[in-house]
């Protein structure tokens, strides 16, 4: 309960340093805005890796050689917790999104830091309005923006992979870009398992080789979710 505690000491602390920074990093965006995507992922990325540190997470990496370095990626993550965001965000040093319920836009604080750092916000009962936020992705990754989607549409609530969205493999099929297959260990023991508690321990992620949606077999191509969904499954399944 004392780590939740630092923790939750720490966000607020991090938010209200963040009121002032707002306005520069707003400011920084008007001028450059290709600035302002780097500054904003380090200060996100830094606040990200003293939360894992509070928190007691060991990350290993694996197939860190898979992620292309000179082109944006649609990364694709099975979802076992809160942690998958922390741990994949502080891992991949690209320019980076994620797609994220539309709720997420009533947080206060957050979701200005969500702005800033290109997520993504998905209405999941609106089709017109997803397919608005899934051209709006494909125009993001075309301008050099990555981004993370986790296609179950929610947290496993056991480990085991809910059926993936169709629908969220899209950005990667109409931009063309690297598809990279992510797996998630051990991240929900940090603190779903346990709520409200926060234990300590090791998180494995580990990135698959990447997807070219043009380069399958046309029933490979229709079913996008389904096949990178194996992927992934092959990765929790074997782990390297």
């Amino acid at each position: 309960m004392i780590r939740l505690i630092i923790l939750i000491l720490f966000l607020v602390f991090f938010f209200l340093l963040s009121i002032p920074v707002y306005l520069i990093e707003w400011i920084i965006g008007k001028i450059n805005m290709n600035i302002r995507h780097k500054s904003s992922r380090c200060i996100v990325a830094c606040a990200f890796r003293i939360c894992l540190f509070i928190s007691g997470v060991k990350i290993e990496a694996k197939g860190l050689e898979n992620i292309p370095q000179d082109k944006a990626c649609l990364f694709v993550g099975n979802h076992n917790g809160f942690f998958d965001i922390l741990v994949s965000y502080v891992q991949i040093h690209k320019v980076m999104g994620f797609v994220a319920k539309k709720e997420m836009i009533k947080v206060p604080f957050l979701r200005i830091w969500m702005y800033f750092i290109n997520c993504l916000f998905l209405d999941r009962n609106d089709i017109k309005a997803g397919l608005k936020t899934i051209l709006k992705g494909v125009e993001q990754i075309k301008s050099g923006v990555s981004i993370f989607v986790f296609p179950e549409g929610t947290r496993s609530k056991d480990g085991k992979m809910l059926p993936f969205k169709e629908g969220s493999l899209k950005m990667g099929e109409k931009s063309n870009c690297p598809i990279v297959p992510v797996a998630f260990q051990g991240t929900s023991a940090i603190f779903e398992d346990q709520f409200p508690k926060l234990r300590k321990g090791k998180v494995t992620i580990q990135f698959g080789e990447p997807v070219i949606a043009s380069e399958l077999e046309k029933e490979d191509k229709k079913f996008l979710g389904a096949y990178v969904q194996q992927k992934i499954q092959n990765m929790l399944d074997n782990p390297v």
